[in-house]
């Protein structure tokens, strides 16, 4: 399946069948969608399951093409099993940054694979930061780091004014998931790569900051 590895396949898989349910069982869905309320009563089990839900086609579509795109670039570097650890401390690290940011609002929900994601995608970054990127309404490729590190700070922008019906949040944890992990799982990239390893830490270091501060 497009040179697709068995891991990302099942992935795949079990994100469009847990979605498709989800479109037609709206119970289904409310029951497993990340919810405070929920895990507040003892749900923990929604800071997963939320990742595998999906607000409609256009959604579930855009997150499946990123991770197509990326998957095997992380699998090529660690194999199959770490892409798998990757993509679910990933997952959780976008839910309990969620949770942590929003606790104290009851009624706060969300769904989507994005943190998961992310966290591949800053994984594919640090392990290749040469890798060029396109995206719309700029014409030319630009360094996946600086888009990382962009996308990073315009998450934090989101956050601080609310902006959007998008989890910036889950999205940020994500990425900060699969930075962390990969660089377990490979430390000789702070001697390899030390100012990409630098650059993509200043907007977390930038969230924690503005968090302390109360700006956040």
């Amino acid at each position: 399946m497009f040179n697709l590895h068995a891991a990302t396949i099942a992935i795949i898989a079990a994100n469009v069948l847990v979605s498709l349910r989800g479109f037609s069982d709206s119970s289904f869905f409310e029951r497993y969608k990340f919810s405070i309320g929920g895990i507040r009563a003892g749900q923990r089990e929604r800071t997963v399951t939320s990742g595998f839900l999906h607000v409609d086609i256009s959604h579930l579509f855009f997150n499946m093409f990123t991770l197509y795109f990326f998957a095997n670039v992380v699998i090529n570097w660690f194999g199959a099993p770490k892409f798998v650890i990757i993509y679910f401390v990933s997952l959780v690290g976008g839910s309990l940054l969620a949770l942590f940011f929003h606790k104290d609002e009851p009624y706060y929900s969300a769904v989507g694979a994005s943190g998961a994601v992310t966290g591949i995608l800053y994984a594919a970054i640090l392990l290749h930061p040469d890798m060029q990127l396109g995206i719309m309404f700029i014409p030319i490729p630009l360094p996946a780091y600086v888009l990382g590190i962009a996308y990073l700070l315009y998450s934090i922008y989101g956050m601080k004014s609310r902006l959007g019906n998008i989890g910036h949040t889950a999205h940020f944890g994500g990425a900060i998931g699969g930075y962390v992990t990969t660089l377990l799982f490979k430390p000789d990239l702070f001697v390899t790569d030390t100012l990409i390893v630098v650059l993509m830490a200043i907007p977390i270091v930038l969230l924690l900051i503005l968090e302390k501060m109360g700006k956040i």
